[in-house]
């Protein structure tokens, strides 16, 4: 009896310090909080703040209406809303497909210094963008450029300042982001499962078809919001290569803020970010359970 009762007596002293020890665990996390709420909170309030605030030309007063955010989904504007869509859309499609058999071929290579090669260099092409990436491209396949001369692709109908011209720069850096985010969901394919489908009698279509597509669809679709993000959101390659003959929302935003088109529609480009922030919030939405839910089968 004594002895039960010594034990019993220890087992609520031995509580607190595990308490304490989880309490620096929590703290620790404060840092990070804060660092978020200061460069992201902050912003986006200021955002919703200008998005839904109108100031009248003549008294210079402001209020609060939802006029700035009807104006953004209408128009041009809605017309550039819509084209970033369809451009993010397309490409990232279409960079999900080409970017999985490259994978494939990556992981099931018995060289160890070309997946470490191609993994670096899709590393470096997946952040590699902007003016220098415009440039290379209009260098290479502009109207003068070198392969558009030599080729004679010109009188072909190429034109790379055009919807599919952006595609394709677009894919240069998304076929990369995409390589590197869906080899760890291939290496989680386990070698067993190929076994036994081959011991079943299955082919390497049926394969692919009834047990590595459905075990990565998670993941790729995971990986095609990540490339949709990515697309959507890129601004300075558009910029410096198309210009306006492509209606994107990014553009649109800049020539509000600058007043190239009208002067006084900054809160309109507001209103326009807060657009693209809702839909990334979508994206986000869709790609976080898509990640979960593939991380139970390839774990």
């Amino acid at each position: 009896m004594t002895a039960v009762l010594t034990e019993a007596d220890a087992a609520p002293a031995a509580a607190p310090p595990r308490r304490r020890r989880r309490a620096p665990a929590r703290l620790a996390v404060v840092p990070l909080l804060v660092f978020v709420a200061i460069a992201f909170g902050i912003p986006a309030l200021a955002m919703l703040n200008g998005a839904v605030t109108v100031k009248d030309p003549a008294t210079g007063a402001t209020s609060y209406s939802a006029a700035n955010m009807t104006d953004s989904v209408q128009g041009a504007y809605l017309t550039a809303l819509l084209g970033s869509v369809k451009l993010s859309a397309v490409s990232a499609g279409l960079a999900t497909v080409l970017g999985l058999p490259l994978a494939q071929a990556v992981v099931t290579s018995r060289l160890h210094a070309l997946r470490e090669a191609v993994l670096t260099a899709s590393g470096v092409l997946a952040n590699f963008g902007g003016v220098p990436l415009a440039f290379a491209f209009v260098a290479t396949l502009g109207n003068a450029g070198v392969l558009t001369t030599h080729l004679g692709l010109k009188d072909k109908g190429w034109d790379l300042y055009s919807f599919w011209g952006l595609t394709l720069v677009y894919l240069y850096f998304l076929i990369p982001l995409m390589v590197l985010t869906i080899t760890p969901a291939l290496d989680g394919l386990r070698t067993q499962w190929r076994e036994a489908a081959q011991n079943n009698g299955a082919t390497a279509v049926q394969y692919w078809r009834h047990v590595a597509l459905p075990v990565l669809l998670p993941s790729l679709l995971g990986g095609l919001v990540l490339l949709f993000g990515s697309a959507f959101a890129a601004y300075a390659t558009a910029a410096a290569m198309v210009g306006s003959s492509v209606p994107l929302v990014t553009l649109q935003i800049a020539d509000a803020i600058s007043g190239n088109v009208l002067v006084g529609q900054e809160n309109v480009a507001l209103a326009l970010s807060l657009d693209m922030v809702l839909i990334a919030g979508l994206v986000m939405a869709v790609y976080l359970p898509l990640q979960r839910r593939s991380a139970r089968w390839l774990a």
